[in-house]
């Protein structure tokens, strides 16, 4: 599983984020969103917010969908 994670480079709670997902060992790929008006709004799109962080799971495919319900790693992310 690996994480997407928009961000500001002045944002305390996206610093804490991105150290927490470094401790579960999760993978991410950070968006910096400070100067970048299209992004912004794609995640403003997205999300309809516009505080950052915001963090995206990504399984993969339906195999992945399947394996990751098979090791008990979506039980904890729907309920």
């Amino acid at each position: 599983m690996k994480a997407i994670i928009y961000t500001t480079q002045y944002c305390p709670y996206c610093t804490r984020a991105k150290s927490k997902l470094g401790e579960l060992g999760l993978e991410y790929t950070e968006i910096d969103i400070t100067h970048d008006e299209e992004k912004r709004d794609e995640l403003i799109e997205i999300t309809g917010r516009t505080t950052v962080p915001q963090i995206f799971l990504h399984i993969g495919g339906c195999d992945d969908l399947f394996l990751a319900d098979a090791a008990g790693q979506l039980k904890g992310l729907l309920g």
